[in-house]
């Protein structure tokens, strides 16, 4: 059977890109090369409430894991602070769970879904899997860090996460750790899923995470392991082009993810959802500019957000432990008490000027970035 659109790959992008496209009356396929939608679990899970209710999801209790109240930040020396983050309503969800909601969302719109089938070639329209030959008018590439991972090694971080049971885990904390030795251009981290349970993770440029990670979990003391995952992650920012004549590519594979952190529910998801319409548009018209669509969404959309995560990137990837040390030293209470009441999760970039404009910091970053460092407060 053929289809209008065909959909490589089951995640959350793939997910909201297909729901989308359904909800039209056009055909379409996902296909997912995993058992079981919404594995392996690769993703912290945190996101805003109001980001979710913004890609068309009500978290489920079973859903919906924690919420977070306040997020620690540790310098090598063991110095820290606290951000209230209770006004930006910030959930850990379940991402097994969710893209289950978000399959079935696309399942009740129309959508087909095939399980343990891949995508081995695509010429001509017609596509080449592990389950036999189709034809459709437009190819999504969802497939993650996989479709990217190849173009720019430079854009790529090894990472390591475990699920954990520990004492030391608070339950509505997230904990981050900076230090540019051990996780150089990059940290590790723990994000509490429920009481004495949570994900423990560790990324850097030119490390073996899993050692890293180790290390880690010794030095805080008892606890029990009960799932390891190894992935990389992206933090280069956007591909150049999301639409390549019939392809269309979104989520992790289009460079969606923060480049700060890494996560994409909501960049990723939401431009999964452009990219929908904007196919659905195509179909209906035949117009390539309604194609193009989908990019120019997400630019004014994100943009801005992200030259400015990009920046902060950069000077993340040369900071050394002297320097975070400053860092920490300048900020004040004030500063802290106007990042609490940030309204937004998902931006954060002005939360990081904050933090590196403060008086006693601004000339170390100056000194980092050069010129680059006012493109950060313009």
């Amino acid at each position: 059977m053929d289809y209008e659109v065909v959909v490589a790959g089951g995640s959350i992008s793939g997910l909201l890109s297909a729901r989308e496209v359904a909800r039209s009356g056009h055909s379409v396929l996902i296909l997912e090369e995993d058992s079981e939608i919404g594995t392996p679990e690769h993703c912290g899970g945190m996101v805003s409430i109001s980001a979710l209710d913004e890609l068309g999801v009500v978290p489920t209790r079973v859903t919906l894991d924690n919420q977070i109240e306040s997020a620690e930040m540790f310098s090598p020396a063991g110095k820290n602070f606290s951000i209230d983050s209770r006004s930006q309503k910030v959930a850990v969800v379940n991402r097994r769970s969710l893209d289950k909601q978000i399959a079935h969302q696309a399942q009740n719109s129309g959508a087909e879904i095939r399980i343990k089938t891949s995508l081995k070639k695509i010429k001509d329209g017609e596509i080449t899997t592990t389950d036999g030959n189709l034809k459709c008018k437009i190819l999504v590439d969802a497939c993650g860090v996989s479709s990217i991972i190849h173009k720019d090694r430079d854009g790529v971080l090894q990472s390591a996460q475990y699920e954990v049971y520990a004492d030391w885990i608070e339950k509505e904390k997230v904990q981050v750790y900076l230090n540019a030795e051990k996780y150089p251009g990059f940290f590790s981290w723990i994000i509490p899923t429920g009481t004495g349970l949570g994900k423990v993770g560790a990324a850097g440029r030119g490390i073996n995470a899993a050692t890293a990670l180790d290390k880690f979990l010794a030095g805080k003391g008892k606890h029990f392991i009960v799932r390891k995952i190894f992935a990389p992650i992206w933090i280069k920012g956007p591909i150049e082009n999301f639409i390549s004549k019939n392809i269309v590519t979104v989520g992790d594979a289009a460079g969606q993810t923060k480049p700060t952190t890494a996560g994409g529910i909501y960049s990723c998801g939401l431009g999964a959802i452009y990219a929908g319409k904007a196919i659905s548009e195509f179909l209906n018209s035949g117009n390539y500019s309604d194609l193009a669509k989908y990019q120019n969404r997400w630019l004014k959309k994100f943009g801005k957000e992200f030259d400015n995560m990009l920046l902060a990137r950069r000077l993340l990837e040369r900071l050394d432990n002297k320097t975070i040390e400053k860092i920490f030293d300048s900020i004040t209470p004030q500063v802290i008490k106007e990042i609490s009441r940030a309204e937004s999760f998902d931006f954060h970039s002005k939360a990081l000027v904050k933090l590196l404009g403060v008086k006693g910091s601004i000339k170390a970053m100056k000194a980092i970035l050069g010129g680059e460092f006012r493109k950060l407060f313009t």
